[in-house]
């Protein structure tokens, strides 16, 4: 495959990506983005390209400063600019679920929960970051009708499950049982007299 079918090739998978994917330098300035992003940021790329991220995707606290993103001291804490930082520091890929204030193209402040993944990968001699944001807003905000007594959960037939069989059969996430200190006390209040532990 020659260089300029295969750069084709991977611009394709990266746009066939449902969430909006950048390519981030030191700076946290974006120097590119696939067709996801696209549809969420202003149509000229020109207005993009070279932006730092907070600027780009209007963070509250982009505009706190007349410097922008990065300048105001709630910016220390940003996880998109700790993250990128991170990455370059040369961890692996690193996830994690944050909340963002971005302001709508109503003028309305909004808060959304994301999940931020970065990873460090080389290109033409230099270190970037890929940078992906999947909005988990809808996910985080669904309610499970759980009952008060036993905690089993309803599913969508209306049958119930043990919290530990619906998690694996809707989210494929596996649990493993140990026991709190506060109901080892209870239950099994003569090991903790046995071993000389404190009682509560």
């Amino acid at each position: 495959m020659n260089p300029k079918v295969e750069e084709s090739f991977f611009k394709s998978i990266v746009d066939a990506f449902p969430s909006p994917v950048f390519v981030m330098d030191r700076n946290v300035r974006i120097l590119t983005y696939n067709a996801a992003a696209a549809r969420i940021l202003a149509p000229e790329r020109s207005s993009i390209l070279q932006r730092r991220a907070g600027a780009v995707l209007h963070c509250i606290h982009s505009t706190e400063t007349p410097d922008g993103c990065g300048t105001a001291p709630s910016c220390q804490g940003c996880v998109v600019r700790q993250s990128v930082g991170r990455a370059f520091l040369g961890q692996q890929i690193l996830r994690e679920r944050v909340r963002m204030e971005l302001t709508g193209a109503d003028g309305e402040i909004r808060e959304r929960y994301m999940m931020v993944t970065t990873s460090l990968f080389g290109y033409d001699d230099q270190e970037l970051v890929l940078l992906i944001i999947e909005d988990i807003s809808e996910l985080l905000k669904a309610m499970l009708p759980i009952c008060c007594h036993c905690k089993k959960i309803r599913g969508e037939t209306a049958h119930w499950h043990s919290m530990e069989a619906y998690f694996m059969e809707h989210h494929n996430i596996q649990f493993s049982h140990g026991i709190c200190p506060d109901c080892a006390r209870k239950h099994y209040p003569e090991i903790y007299q046995y071993r000389g532990l404190p009682a509560k």
